[in-house]
């Protein structure tokens, strides 16, 4: 079972928007696949808590989130099979990992736990707040964006995950985003040029 939570090993470069809800991280996702021409893997929760809520009325529980971790990483195992070159995540298991730990008093499965700190990204993009809440089904906590963007902040400063934060505009973001993406695509290059001795 632990293994549907692990990535396969592939020679991309991954990319994970990361943050709170109702911060833009699929806008971005959409935007920088389509400026690097690559796919880009959708939050599975969405899916599969939408389906819930239409058929159950019930929000997430904690025991939604192995099925929710198995099916995210089953979808960025199979898109990066087509991605070229970078691989755009709209989200991680360790996003998964601050939900658990937030929304269910500090509790995460141990398998969870285990893979959202040994699955490896290049770069976090941790969206800020300063996006307008859109309401939908799912979303439930829009008086607490600010605790909800620390905790995100907070974990990937603990874990010494390599982020940068997205302010501002979309264009803004993109600037941003685009300026970060493109120094790791050059550091790769000059990787790959000097281990095949060019």
């Amino acid at each position: 079972m632990e293994k549907t939570l692990e990535q396969h090993p592939v020679n991309l470069i991954k990319i994970v928007l990361f943050g709170p809800e109702s911060t833009g991280k699929t806008t971005m996702s959409e935007l920088l696949a389509k400026h690097y021409n690559t796919v880009w893997v959708a939050e599975y929760a969405r899916e599969y808590l939408q389906d819930k809520w239409n058929n159950e009325r019930k929000t997430c529980e904690d025991a939604d989130l192995i099925p929710i971790a198995r099916g995210q990483i089953a979808l960025e195992n199979e898109l990066a099979l087509k991605a070229d070159r970078i691989l755009i995540c709209d989200t991680d298991l360790l996003e998964t990992k601050v939900y658990s730990e937030e929304y269910y008093g500090g509790f995460v499965h141990p398998n969870l736990d285990k893979y959202a700190l040994k699955n490896q990204y290049d770069l976090y993009l941790l969206t800020n707040i300063d996006t307008p809440w859109e309401a939908d089904d799912l979303r439930d906590r829009p008086d607490q964006r600010q605790e909800m963007f620390q905790a995100f902040e907070n974990t990937l400063i603990k874990y010494k995950r390599p982020f940068i934060k997205l302010d501002g505009s979309i264009k803004e973001r993109m600037k941003l985003a685009t300026a970060a993406i493109d120094k790791l695509l050059l550091n790769r290059e000059n990787l790959d040029r000097y281990s095949s001795g060019l």
